[in-house]
């Protein structure tokens, strides 16, 4: 089969504004997680309408969620990359893959100011072409969320409670600030990866148990903490090299 155009949808603003200024796409996905904030999907369809398209929707058939992959690999975050992200997002798309073998075009929503990772991935995945639409267009994040409120697109609802982007709620790699947002705004998700670092015997944040985190630690507005994506395992690898070689 001929290669396809494939914008890979995350439910962040960034990847909708991807989509919506990518040329000739062919297909739009989304690998789903169930641990992700209910109102994803609300604004999945509404992504839908205003693009005038489906989206498809990819998910794993190994794992329910993260807390089963976390209690069933007992492993919760590594330097290298989550696996709750391996088995959940990168393992989907590469079974799409599988099925779809081809030399494809893939679209991603990285801006301007994420040129590095762009070319990273592009170093990287060199199966594919890819464009970066956002960074062609020379869109920030803040642009996207300007062009996500001119279309009026009413924004995921964990952008409304104040988090950076919309990765599951309670995201393992989250920082203090993060950890101690979700403690007020979702205190079952904090109890219950809470329990798990314990049985697991391993921590979310490099040094700290989620039950003894100071509830006065961090401050989210300085922390980085990039979308969750397929691509999340390389940059954290490229994060480490980073640190190491410093």
């Amino acid at each position: 089969m001929a290669g396809v155009k494939v914008c890979w949808f995350s439910t962040g603003i960034s990847s909708f504004v991807a989509c919506y200024l990518a040329k000739d796409v062919d297909e739009i996905i989304y690998t789903h997680v169930p641990n992700q904030h209910p109102d994803s999907l609300r604004f999945l369809h509404d992504c839908e309408e205003l693009l005038g398209r489906k989206i498809t929707i990819l998910q794993s058939t190994r794992f329910k969620d993260v807390d089963d992959v976390i209690m069933k690999t007992r492993c919760i975050n590594t330097p290298y990359g989550a696996p709750c992200t391996k088995f959940l997002k990168k393992e989907v798309r590469k079974q799409w893959e599988k099925e779809h073998p081809d030399h494809h075009i893939y679209v991603w929503g990285y801006d301007m100011n994420e040129q590095r990772r762009a070319d990273r991935l592009v170093n990287t995945m060199t199966d594919y072409d890819h464009e970066f639409p956002l960074i062609e267009n020379k869109f920030t994040k803040e642009d996207c969320h300007a062009l996500a409120k001119k279309l009026g697109l009413k924004r995921p609802m964990m952008y409304e409670l104040g988090y950076p982007n919309n990765n599951c709620v309670g995201c393992i790699k989250g920082g203090m600030g993060y950890w101690n947002k979700i403690r007020v705004d979702f205190p079952e998700v904090f109890d219950r990866r809470a329990k798990q670092e314990r049985e697991i015997g391993h921590s979310c944040i490099k040094g700290v148990f989620l039950d003894e985190l100071d509830p006065n630690r961090g401050r989210m507005d300085l922390e980085v903490m990039e979308d969750c994506g397929i691509a999340c395992q390389l940059f954290s690898r490229e994060n480490l090299e980073e640190t190491e070689n410093k």
